[in-house]
């Protein structure tokens, strides 16, 4: 009967705890007893990445870059712009006679020239350089008593190149290769925002996890507040040694170092998130709260590297820049086995001629077409050895081989990187199963250990250890699932497609 009452007594002092640990166990992680969320911003993960597109200093600098190379197709584009040119120049000459005035003098002349010439010139597709103006010359000297003479000229002059730098291909590789810059600069800046976004969204899920892990900490510490206050119950009316409610102590205590741990695990993930959304540079920063919503379960979905290698060929940003670097490498081929070539420029003038002691006169004559002046010829130039145009030619092919063998390369790394990023949702989704039946045999054990410690048949140090295996089960199922949401993110990146996934439209800046 005495032995009856102390149980009956003992049962009663633990009914309460019992009670109070059966109701705040969860049947899902979402179902924990949240930790009261320190004052701040609430944000969402879609406005989380909107931030990042609006503020991410990598996607500004890279969008830099872009305008960069946009800048360079204008530049290679100038090639064509007409050039004003004049000149001024006025020159004197002194000249020996060969006849001598009187022994050991020479005689000499003198002569003046002054020089104006105006004209517009440039460079059209297909390689011909033109010009097009006027030049007046006033020549003078000693052997006219220095009387004006002027001589004009009106009309165009041109150079079309036969063989070296001929045709639209040589004379529009510079702004061929640099239109292809522009595309490759811009699939950079495409790579740069989904490498971003992907990030927004892992550390978003970090940061969810790392609230979990908080939350079970804080949990595992009431329960082990629980077990201790219990133990000094036990211990006052003699069912509990002393050691018991020691240990009970020790095992609240090291609780303290876990929640000191987890509390600046989320605090270093947000300040992580804050820095991918913002664009502030202050240390007002890390001062900031954010205080996320929990995103909603990850769906369940089966994927196909195999099927879907072809769709990371259409929409990687990577694979699309190793194409046009073997097109830029191409170019630049075929322009140095074009400067292999010699020399051989056409060239001729056509205009017409005015001369008078009247710079008016001489110039009214070339508005009157008095006097026709024409001329054409070839001109060659021709190397001995091409030792230079030899080396850069080689050197082109070889590059345009490169860029043919990285191609190879990238597509390799597209089957393994997509193929790893499918067996990591396989792996997370089994996870899940298997760290949520853990968690649930983890809570059905520590209530059975609970119940044993009741009647006396285990210790307080195996309690505390099934209390230990149960926070371990929580934050594990957790961490599945955040590892789940962020391996669908990672698929997304490997294939290319997060921005369409998540409707967004960007434009590489100009």
């Amino acid at each position: 009967m005495p032995s009856f009452r102390r149980n009956f007594a003992s049962l009663l002092l633990t009914l309460p705890l019992l009670f109070a640990a059966a109701s705040a166990q969860p049947e899902t992680p979402a179902e924990v007893v949240p930790v009261p969320a320190a004052a701040g911003e609430v944000l969402t993960l879609d406005q989380a990445i909107q931030r990042a597109l609006a503020k991410n200093f990598s996607i500004k600098v890279s969008g830099f870059n872009a305008s960069i190379a946009a800048a360079g197709v204008t530049e290679a584009l100038g090639k064509f712009d007409p050039i004003l040119s004049g000149s001024y120049t006025h020159a004197e000459n002194r000249n020996p006679l060969l006849t001598f005035s009187a022994p050991g003098v020479r005689d000499e002349t003198r002569d003046q020239t002054d020089t104006y010439e105006a004209g517009v010139g440039g460079l059209v597709p297909w390689g011909l350089t033109y010009k097009l103006g006027g030049t007046t010359t006033n020549y003078r000297g000693s052997f006219n008593n220095y009387a004006d003479n002027w001589d004009s000229f009106a009309g165009v002059s041109a150079t079309q190149p036969l063989l070296r730098d001929f045709g639209f291909g040589a004379t529009l590789a510079s702004i061929r290769i640099a239109r292809t810059n522009r595309t490759i600069s811009d699939w950079q800046f495409r790579q740069s925002v989904i490498d971003t976004v992907t990030q927004v969204i892992r550390t978003y899920h970090d940061l969810n996890f790392a609230n979990a892990y908080l939350r079970s900490a804080l949990r595992s510490r009431e329960l082990a507040a629980g077990l201790l206050a219990e133990n000094e119950k036990r211990y006052r009316i003699g069912s509990m040694s002393e050691y018991d409610v020691t240990f009970a102590r020790s095992n609240l205590a090291e609780t303290e170092e876990t929640i000191l741990f987890a509390q600046r695990q989320v605090l270093d993930t947000e300040n992580f998130l804050k820095q991918l959304i913002s664009d502030d540079r202050t240390t007002g920063l890390l001062s900031r709260r954010i205080v996320i919503e929990t995103p909603a379960p990850a769906p369940i979905v089966v994927v196909d590297p195999a099927a879907d290698f072809r769709i990371a060929l259409d929409h990687r940003p990577d694979y699309q820049q190793a194409r046009l670097i073997i097109k830029r490498s191409s170019i630049n081929a075929r322009q140095q086995l074009n400067q292999l070539l010699p020399r051989v420029d056409l060239v001729g003038s056509y205009g017409y001629n005015g001369l008078d002691a009247s710079r008016s006169a001489s110039r009214r004559m070339v508005q009157d077409k008095d006097y026709r002046s024409y001329s054409w010829g070839v001109v060659a130039s021709v190397p001995l050895t091409f030792t230079t145009e030899r080396g850069r030619y080689r050197a082109a092919k070889l590059q345009e081989r490169q860029a043919e063998t990285q191609l190879q390369q990238v597509e390799q790394n597209i089957v393994v990187q997509v193929g790893n990023a499918a067996g990591q949702i396989e792996t997370a989704q089994k996870r899940i199963q298997a760290d949520r039946q853990a968690r649930e045999l983890a809570q059905m054990t520590l209530t059975a250990e609970e119940k044993r410690l009741r009647f006396g048949q285990t210790s307080t140090y195996q309690v505390s250890q099934y209390q230990r295996f149960l926070s371990q089960a929580e934050v594990a199922e957790a961490a599945a699932h955040s590892d789940y949401a962020k391996s669908l993110a990672e698929y997304d990146r490997q294939l290319g497609i997060t921005l369409e996934k998540l409707h967004i439209t960007i434009e590489p800046p100009r």
